[in-house]
């Protein structure tokens, strides 16, 4: 772990190298150790990229005593860039209908990703904090996005889909509902046979940051067989959020 006494700073990329720079980043986690793929992946480049990255604004986080190397990337879509690229991304696995009607302002999060050296540290505080910035900068309301467990064998997950279901299941007023061809239902287990601890262990820490941060999930899991993941839909409406709630997410969640 590279972290004591690391220098972060948060920045939008602004250039291609940087954009290159994030995509890169995310090979490495998505593909390499996760086993990801897609038409537009550059396997020769080592870039994991895809037709919505001209649309988003990507937040990195640098590393100044490494010349500011990219070792954290989030990918931000908010509503106005989203009718530029015509959807959001999220839309090809969920139904958002419910969010896209409600009149508030929206943003998608995606991507989200730090390097194999800076987890479980001080890294993801920052990247946090750098997007709390931007939510402040923006008026967004709600965010949402597609957060991943690996692997696509239900039977695996039973535990821990059961438990978001059971436990931090959207209210219908932002209840986003994963599209039928893949779509996957959470409550595999009863209430009463759930093992809290056993499943919260197979929870990613990204999941459980924003549940602290009083998140939910939508209506069922979509399973991505490109990418080797099962996906939930993860939603925070701003307004919900209590003061202890505020100031862990103004500071950042180190997840």
């Amino acid at each position: 772990m590279r972290q004591e006494a690391t220098e972060f700073r948060v920045k939008l990329a602004e250039s291609e190298p940087e954009l290159h720079a994030a995509q890169a980043l995310r090979y490495r986690v998505f593909v390499e150790e996760l086993g990801g793929d897609g038409p537009l992946v550059d396997h020769d480049a080592r870039l994991e990229r895809d037709q919505f990255d001209p649309y988003f604004d990507h937040l990195l986080l640098l590393d100044t005593g490494r010349d500011d190397a990219v070792v954290g990337v989030y990918r931000l879509l908010r509503g106005d860039q989203a009718a530029r690229a015509g959807q959001f991304y999220s839309e090809d696995e969920y139904d958002l209908s419910v969010l896209k009607s409600s009149g508030r302002r929206l943003m998608e999060l995606g991507r989200s990703c730090l390097d194999a050296d800076y987890r479980g540290g001080a890294a993801m505080y920052h990247l946090w904090n750098g997007l709390a910035h931007y939510v402040a900068d923006h008026g967004i309301e709600v965010l949402f996005g597609v957060a991943s467990f690996h692997g696509i064998n239900p039977d695996d997950l039973a535990q821990p889909l059961s438990l978001l279901h059971h436990r931090h299941l959207a209210p219908e007023s932002l209840r986003v509902r994963a599209k039928e061809a893949h779509y996957q239902r959470l409550d595999l287990v009863d209430p009463q046979d759930l093992d809290r601890r056993a499943a919260m262990l197979q929870v990613p820490a990204l999941i459980k940051a924003y549940l602290r941060l009083g998140g939910y999930v939508g209506d069922g899991a979509y399973v991505d067989h490109a990418f080797n993941t099962t996906d939930v839909c993860l939603i925070l409406d701003t307004e919900r959020l209590n003061e202890k709630q505020k100031s862990i997410y103004s500071k950042g969640v180190e997840a």
